[in-house]
């Protein structure tokens, strides 16, 4: 568990533990958890009294896509991140944040370490003392990082994507069908993330509310655009996976196709010569040509010269 408070009116911020804070502190709070014992984080939660306990034990306890709920004290937000591994391609999770915005806190619960808000806690700093002019500072802060988190993913797909690309014009293995696959579902999957996030950020930048400002909803519609090129490029991504598909799949069949045309090739020039076999291999007592002298010269050069003619026949005709 991780607390600051800020003052905005001497533009200060402070790590404090949550014992030194009271209701009668006039500092906003942002408090940050990551939950390794959901059992003693829902007991530790309730107990500080911010949020109710229903809420808490649903964020703990259950999945959920992102939403937006309001209520009389706080907003609560659910949005989706993404674990991505640069070095495994099958390796994909969604986790889910649950957010909490009041009056006077912001609490951000979670079940493992979440790399945007690392940003956020690396990265407030500045823009505090610089622009900050209200607890949604904040706010903004945390989808401005959480959008730069999905276009990261975004681009992390697009270089998959790429590599995919090559790989099915060059390689004719079978396991490229299985990683083409991964990937496919995993665009999916990243939009069922995107798509409600933007709902929500779109709801939180249009109505009024006591818990953003009016003056950080403009901020926040701008990220709305954002969300909305990072959904056309992965719809993108899916769609050029697709068609590399499409064209591995057409160079397959073209290879198929003139292997075919090589093996009908080679059957129209053996089967005049096969006929000739089987016609002299019968067993009639009766067959002249076995006494002729030269007869076994005769059949070869007859051999040759039907072969022969095929091919020039097959040549002409660019069968060949």
């Amino acid at each position: 568990m991780r607390s600051i408070a800020f003052d905005f009116a001497t533009k200060t911020d402070t790590v404090i533990d949550l014992v030194e804070w009271s209701a009668s502190d006039s500092r906003f709070l942002w408090i940050d958890v990551e939950v390794t014992d959901a059992t003693a984080a829902l007991a530790w939660l309730s107990g500080i009294g911010l949020v109710d306990e229903a809420l808490l034990r649903d964020a703990l306890h259950h999945e959920s896509t992102a939403h937006l709920n309001r209520f009389d004290r706080y907003l609560h937000l659910v949005v989706g991140t993404c674990i991505m591994d640069r070095g495994r391609i099958d390796r994909f999770e969604i986790d889910r944040v649950d957010i909490f915005i009041g009056e006077r806190f912001t609490l951000t619960l979670h079940k493992g370490p979440v790399d945007f808000l690392e940003r956020v806690r690396m990265g407030y700093r500045d823009d505090f003392l610089r622009f900050a002019q209200s607890p949604s500072f904040l706010t903004y802060e945390l989808w401005d990082h959480l959008t730069e988190h999905y276009i990261a993913v975004q681009k992390t797909f697009e270089d998959r994507v790429e590599a995919l690309q090559r790989n099915l014009v060059h390689d004719m293995d079978d396991s490229i069908f299985k990683r083409v696959s991964i990937v496919g579902s995993q665009l999916l999957n990243f939009r069922k993330v995107l798509l409600p996030a933007r709902a929500v950020l779109s709801e939180l930048s249009s109505r009024k509310t006591a818990f953003v400002s009016e003056a950080t909803q403009p901020f926040l519609n701008t990220m709305v655009g954002t969300i909305d090129h990072v959904l056309q490029d992965a719809l993108v991504d899916r769609d050029i996976l697709t068609q590399s598909l499409n064209l591995h799949m057409s160079m397959v069949s073209h290879q198929t196709n003139r292997l075919m045309n090589k093996l009908t090739v080679v059957s129209v020039i053996f089967l005049p010569l096969s006929f000739l076999a089987g016609v002299y291999g019968m067993n009639f007592e009766t067959l002249p040509e076995l006494r002729w002298t030269h007869g076994y010269a005769v059949f070869w050069a007859l051999a040759l010269t039907i072969a022969t003619s095929i091919i020039i026949v097959m040549r002409r005709l660019r069968l060949l």
